[in-house]
């Protein structure tokens, strides 16, 4: 197994969400081991702190559902930074979140990071969510919806989010897990082609072969891969720590299994752990969950594995 030099990004954003919480998440996944799991594995860590924010300074949105918009860009532009800049000096940097905002920052910075080093930056979004609302078209205000509109360039965000420097492209995006899409969402997705496998078309057809495909693309077009892995991709029966809950997500083996595809695969170059909310867990369920997912991917194998009593 390769060895890798870590950079752990504390992202504690709960601005973008409607329930508080998601800023103790960055504490509850170093409480939870993260650091100690990953040295295990034989990987080098470094601990760059929690990203500090100061509010931005741009208009209210004239959808007046918008909260905490200044908070939030404020973090996007302090997460953007610190993502390309853990991309440069580190070879895999992991951001705790925090709520899936954060995304609005670290996805844009690790793209930049991969444009520069002539690499396209794929994503895999493991999420109940697509979060391809505008700041138009969301209802409830929330901007943890509005990450992939925003960074694959969608129109509505111009002057107030800031300046895209790299553009994702949505033909680089996988979403695999999604079971709650809102109306504007389901048309952003069919115009802007991006793939997604619903929980139903992967309870018919498995996580194996889509996921497959996908890092085919990405080997054959030497990308680097950044996951963005949500707690509400997983069935809250096993990760109840999350304000969004959405019944029938992925089982604690169907998670394992696409961690520990994402290893084999040898490309993922950055992940995000995202909308974990210690006040909802129960005894740390969630957290650890969490960062046993993120031993998978980074090389723990199953035969690895001890018993673990929660």
């Amino acid at each position: 197994m390769k060895h890798l030099k870590c950079g752990l990004v504390g992202a504690p954003v709960q601005s973008g969400a409607s329930q508080a919480g998601c800023i103790m998440g960055p504490a509850a996944y170093r409480t939870a081991g993260l650091i100690e799991v990953l040295e295990d594995l034989g990987h080098d860590v470094i601990d760059f702190g929690d990203v500090t924010v100061e509010p931005a300074e741009v208009p209210n949105h004239q959808n007046g559902a918008i909260h905490d918009l200044q908070e939030t860009i404020g973090w996007a532009q302090s997460l953007e930074e610190a993502a390309y800049n853990a991309s440069k000096s580190t070879d895999m940097p992991i951001f705790l979140g925090g709520d899936h905002s954060m995304a609005i920052g670290t996805v844009t910075g690790v793209a930049r990071a991969a444009e520069e080093s002539g690499r396209k930056l794929f994503v895999l979004w493991l999420d109940a969510h697509p979060d391809i609302h505008t700041l138009t078209t969301t209802s409830s205000g929330n901007l943890h919806g509005t990450p992939v509109a925003y960074f694959t360039g969608m129109s509505g965000f111009e002057g107030v989010y800031p300046a895209l420097r790299t553009q994702v492209d949505p033909h680089a995006i996988c979403m695999m897990g999604i079971r709650s899409v809102d109306p504007e969402e389901r048309e952003a997705l069919a115009a802007q082609k991006i793939e997604v496998h619903d929980m139903r078309a992967l309870d018919e057809s498995g996580f194996v072969a889509p996921l497959r495909r996908f890092l085919e693309r990405v080997a054959a077009e030497n990308g680097v891969l950044h996951v963005s892995l949500d707690v509400d991709f997983l069935d809250p029966e096993i990760a109840p720590a999350v304000g969004t809950t959405v019944p029938g997500g992925a089982t604690f083996r169907e998670a394992h299994l696409v961690m520990e595809m994402l290893h084999e695969a040898g490309c993922v170059g950055s992940l995000d752990l995202v909308e974990l909310n210690p006040f909802l867990d129960e005894r740390g369920k969630t957290a650890k969950l969490m960062v046993d997912l993120c031993a998978s991917l980074l090389g723990r194998r199953v035969l690895d594995r001890k018993t673990r009593s929660y």
